[in-house]
């Protein structure tokens, strides 16, 4: 099933990737080719400098700019003073991979933009965990 960039802009929808089909495997296109083949094509990326920057255009849409998160529509669990942001790897895993009803959106992001956000919402709104996420880790999770 083919998705069309045209459609999802007629439809109000903005993606950061537009799949190219829906095979189980994904990859990033790097050629026209690739596309055939199924490939993922990256639309847009995240140009914020900072974590917090990066927080502030893109988390904070749904789980608010205090970080307390948002019920309505869906639920948007808190990041302030959450717990599961102790084990570093949990909010970069979520990033890059989706979870529940949170869109995988790391794609869009550098390892180092991962990263940033990350160690932002660890040493922000409450969370102190001091120990940073580098972007060798995330790499390791991408």
């Amino acid at each position: 099933m083919k998705i069309h960039a045209l459609a999802l802009a007629m439809a109000g929808m903005s993606l950061g990737c537009i799949p190219a089909s829906t095979d189980a495997q994904t990859k990033v296109a790097s050629s026209p080719d690739d596309v055939a083949d199924g490939a993922f094509v990256a639309r847009s990326t995240f140009g914020e400098p900072t974590g917090e920057a990066l927080f502030r255009r893109v988390c904070a849409a749904c789980h608010m700019p205090d970080a307390k998160g948002a019920e309505g529509a869906g639920h948007y669990p808190a990041l302030a003073a959450n717990q599961k942001l102790k084990a570093s790897t949990y909010p970069v895993y979520v990033i890059l991979h989706g979870l529940n009803g949170m869109p995988a959106i790391g794609d869009m992001m550098t390892d180092k933009q991962v990263a940033d956000v990350t160690n932002y919402l660890r040493t922000n709104f409450g969370n102190k965990y001091k120990d940073a996420v580098s972007e060798a880790d995330v790499k390791g999770v991408r």
